[in-house]
């Protein structure tokens, strides 16, 4: 083997006057490789299309060589849209050391850069490949020279890099010694198993670097240990000049460094440049949400649903007297807006914020009335929407204040093959006492309302008093199609005259239950006569 070179000085720290970081996306194989996880053809085509065109990744690496025809196919369709668009460059495949199979397969796909996957460890070459590194490299080189001679471009993964340079750094600075005279284009430094943490990677790469200045070299982190964006950072520092992303953070077991994470925090930590629009990162975060079906954490940094929405009370507080709690993570960089979510545990300025979103004023009583409602929901759900606002607050106005009646509890059972059953517990103030009698009954019913009106007929029979007829039933959640919206129940009632009850719940039986005590509170005034 070549004599190993002296190390050299590292390169002076990356500036953002001279350096873009280049940004390579393996969402389509790397992110791949994870249980049950497979795109077809349009859907690659798809987000190989976003991912170029819109995003602005620098490079995407779309397949596996010799994995499947449907494969090929798929990275055929790609590059005949890719060709015609100019980016034919971009779009790389991950081959292997078998001299021409590997080659000509990517060829027959229409492709022409290759990401040569061999050993980076030595472990991994005498364990699986066993081998000698001799023998390795010359099979490497076999394998280059081959593709230099179609006319392929070839990058070079070193798999288990990490651990080669953990365990065998020697072998790796032979192999690199050999390989550096090959027309090879960049040095793919793999992470493969998410071993490293940031002090690692920093004296690796810069080691690297310093041995090797005229060599191009990328990092591929993967997130075992939860500090691939870390990790990816630690590496540019260093001196890579490439990183490698997957959407979402997709792939094997932890999945890879996230593409949003990491451009976002090399802008905004590092100061460098890279090629990727930010507005367009929520984009393909849902859409490969969508191909994948994959759902992402609602707390994930920059795409999760829930990052850019402020709970707590005194954070809307500051928000709205100085923009206490925002920091350079601005929804707007993201095409996105800031969100002041409503639960138990909002405050007067979530409410006004979210009220001022919707156009909608309130006397400060009926805030008051509002905000007491918004906690007491959510007590029983977790975040309520502003889509679910306009229901509370309909549901505030129109409830009476002086209750008659109030169900104290409500028990609904539906089963297949049996009638739903109800039992409720229903308490009564009679005119003229402060005090309340309580009622309990049950009762089956076609379903678990008419189950429900059934044990309250029971009780209300018992009373005297006479039950309106259900005229109409309607039930609303706020559009955006989600199964956790408030439910408003809206039921109309005929007696003497039509009136209208609503109820808000997260349950739709409850809120049918909520409106249904709202109506005994009415009718019996409604039936003499009396103002609501």
């Amino acid at each position: 083997m070549a004599e190993i070179r002296e190390k050299r000085r590292p390169r002076s720290k990356q500036s953002p006057e001279s350096v873009t970081v280049e940004v390579m996306d393996t969402t389509l194989r790397d992110g791949e490789q994870m249980q049950d996880g497979s795109y077809s053809v349009q859907e690659k085509l798809t987000l190989a299309q976003l991912l170029l065109e819109e995003v602005r990744v620098d490079r995407i690496e779309i397949a596996s060589a010799r994995v499947s025809d449907g494969e090929q196919r798929a990275v055929a369709e790609v590059m005949k849209w890719a060709r015609r668009h100019g980016h034919g460059h971009k779009v790389e495949v991950l081959g292997f050391v078998d001299h021409t199979r590997s080659v000509d397969w990517i060829l027959e796909s229409g492709a022409t850069v290759m990401n040569l996957l061999c050993k980076g460890s030595l472990l991994h070459l005498e364990k699986q490949l066993r081998k000698t590194p001799q023998q390795h490299v010359a099979d490497i080189l076999r394998t280059v020279d081959y593709a230099a001679a179609e006319s392929m471009q070839c990058n070079l993964y070193l798999e288990d890099w990490s651990n080669g340079m953990l365990n065998s750094r020697q072998y790796v600075y032979e192999l690199l010694d050999q390989l550096s005279v090959s027309p090879i284009r960049r040095y793919m430094l793999a992470d493969t198993i998410g071993v490293l943490h940031p002090g690692q990677v920093t004296e690796m790469v810069a080691d690297l670097v310093a041995r090797y200045p005229a060599l191009r070299f990328d990092f591929h982190g993967h997130n075992d240990y939860g500090v691939a964006t870390a990790n990816t950072l630690a590496a540019v520092q260093a001196g890579a000049r490439g990183i490698h992303c997957t959407v979402n953070g997709l792939g094997e077991r932890a999945g890879n460094a996230s593409l949003d994470e990491v451009v976002v925090a090399v802008h905004d930590f590092l100061g460098l440049r890279t090629n990727v629009d930010e507005k367009k990162l929520i984009n393909i975060a849902e859409t490969v949400e969508v191909f994948s079906g994959r759902r992402q954490s609602v707390t994930k940094p920059i795409t999760g649903l829930n990052v850019f929405t402020q709970t707590a009370g005194i954070h809307a507080d500051g928000d709205s007297k100085a923009n206490l709690y925002q920091s350079r993570l601005v929804p707007s960089r993201f095409n996105r807006r800031r969100q002041y979510a409503l639960g138990k545990m909002s405050g007067k300025s979530n409410l006004d914020y979210n009220l001022k979103e919707l156009g909608i004023e309130l006397t400060a009583e009926q805030k008051r009335l509002v905000l007491k409602r918004v906690v007491e929901i959510g007590d029983r759900k977790e975040t309520i929407t502003r889509d679910d606002l306009p229901y509370i607050v309909a549901d505030v106005l129109e409830t009476p204040h002086e209750k008659r009646f109030i169900l104290r509890s409500c028990v609904v059972v539906s089963s297949m093959g049996l009638k739903p059953m109800a039992t409720i517990k229903l308490a009564y103030r009679p005119e003229g006492r402060e005090d309340y009698e309580e009622y309990e009954e049950s009762a089956q019913g076609d379903g678990g309302y008419d189950a429900l009106m059934r044990a309250i007929r029971k009780i209300t029979s018992k009373l005297g008093l006479e039950f309106p007829a259900l005229a109409d039933y309607q039930v609303t959640i706020p559009s955006g199609g989600h199964s956790d919206a408030l439910v408003q129940c809206t039921i109309t009632w005929k007696n003497h005259t039509t009136f209208v009850t609503k109820g808000v719940n997260s349950d739709q039986v409850l809120a049918a239950a909520e409106a249904t005590e709202k109506m005994l509170n009415l009718a019996p005034l409604r039936k003499r006569g009396k103002p609501n």
